[in-house]
């Protein structure tokens, strides 16, 4: 690395300290905002750096872009920096959402409120399609990949297949793509061709890192499963967000779906409609979007955990956060150093490639679900074939949704002016149609 790939202290909890305030519009928009500050303004990343980091956080269980952080921080400043660069990216956010969470509990039908939430969620698809726009100029640089992105949306979108088969098949036609790649001789071949690196076992380091960052994971989970006198629902919220902590690859998106449907039906959590309110606040703050897993556990813990809903909102709340994000050190500070040794096998770098290309699908698929739910009160389904087809009713087009959402799209793409800004003057016109109606 350069001199200027390893910042001091202090340059480290500024930066990642302002990337995790502003960090706003979902992973895209955070993985386009880090690329900005560390590869293109800083440039103790370089480019190469960046996008490997990105390929093997994409193919990792839990949010990409939180894993992304914490990996870069590790790349300049070792555990400490990935530590500290994961923390940063995180807590801003989740003071927020515990904060929109308690009001939405106590004050969610006040027309003021609800008034905020509409302009945000309005505001917040023009910053969905600005950043997936960003990412996709870099993630789609080649015929192959933009095939793979769209298969990734025909699949998740109109099939309904399931993300970790997606990812699979990209990453194998990725691998196979490269083995059929014809190689180009040279003047000097045998130089020019760099050693091939092996897959790494389990090492003495790495065997240590994974009992220590397991500890940390599982031991407080341990912990609440026989400590007497904790309330049921907090043992089985950790259980919980442990268990999609390991099952759900493709980041927040992917695993919305699944906690929606067992927060709602199988624990009773939520009611019908607070899922999209939750994403809605969590697209509409600072940090990943699976912060919303916050608001899941702040509600379930203030309904259901038998203490005042204070008391047991709060610690709902760090329960989800905690077993959410505890596993991502794991995976990472086990995971990375091999990673770095690894960036010379071209199989496995056109394979992590492939995946990026088709988490773009993946996201662009979750955008117009996003958009779908917030511009229409009412959607249907055609099925042609195998393919299942949303269909709005135009009927219900809330035009007010729509107008907030092209304006905020044309100050962020024509006029590029602050996000701030312009989240700020969604808010007002949120509130104003509310209060209007």
């Amino acid at each position: 690395m350069s001199a200027m790939s390893c910042p001091s202290w202090v340059e480290l909890f500024r930066i990642f300290g302002r990337i995790g305030l502003l960090s706003f519009g979902g992973p895209a928009g955070q993985i386009a905002l880090m690329h900005h500050d560390l590869v293109e303004e800083r440039g103790w990343l370089d480019e190469p750096q960046f996008l490997h980091a990105l390929n093997f956080c994409m193919l990792l269980p839990g949010p990409e872009a939180m894993q992304l952080a914490t990996y870069s921080g590790w790349l300049m400043r070792g555990v400490a920096g990935g530590l500290l660069s994961g923390l940063l990216f995180i807590l801003p956010g989740f003071a927020v959402i515990m904060a929109l969470s308690a009001i939405y509990f106590h004050f969610g039908d006040l027309p003021v409120v609800a008034g905020v939430l509409f302009g945000l969620k309005a505001a917040v698809l023009a910053i969905v399609v600005e950043a997936l726009i960003r990412v996709s100029k870099r993630a789609l640089a080649s015929p192959l990949s933009w095939a793979l992105a769209i298969g990734a949306f025909v699949a998740i979108a109109l099939l309904k297949l399931p993300f970790p088969l997606i990812v699979l098949g990209a990453g194998l036609i990725g691998v196979l793509a490269q083995a059929l790649r014809p190689v180009e001789p040279t003047i000097n071949q045998a130089a020019d061709i760099p050693p091939v690196a092996s897959l790494p076992g389990l090492t003495g380091p790495t065997l240590r890192t994974i009992a220590v960052w397991g500890a940390v994971w599982l031991a407080p989970l341990a912990l609440l499963t026989v400590a007497p006198g904790v309330p049921e629902t907090l043992t089985a919220m950790a259980l919980f967000f442990s268990k999609a902590a390991v099952v759900t690859f493709g980041g927040a998106y992917a695993v919305l779906a699944y906690v929606g449907q067992q927060a709602v039906e199988v624990h009773g959590w939520l009611m019908p409609g607070d899922m999209l309110a939750g994403l809605g606040l969590a697209e509409s703050t600072p940090g990943p979007l699976i912060l919303v897993l916050v608001f899941v556990g702040f509600l379930g813990g203030a309904r259901e955990a038998g203490l005042d809903p204070i008391t047991g909102g709060v610690l709902g709340g760090l329960v989800a956060l905690f077993f959410t994000f505890a596993p991502c050190f794991l995976w990472i500070f086990a995971g990375a150093p091999h990673i770095e040794r690894l960036r010379s096998v071209q199989w496995l770098t056109a394979g992590l490639s492939a995946i990026t290309a088709a988490v773009v699908g993946v996201i662009s698929n979750l955008a117009v679900w996003f958009a779908l739910h917030v511009l229409f009160a009412r959607l249907g389904e055609a099925a042609f074939g195998p393919f299942a087809l949303p269909v709005p009713d135009p009927a219900t087009l809330n035009a007010a949704a729509l107008t907030i959402a092209l304006c905020a799209g044309v100050a962020l793409l024509r006029y590029h002016l602050n996000l701030l800004l312009v989240l700020g003057g969604a808010t007002l016109a949120g509130i104003a149609v509310t209060l209007l109606a």
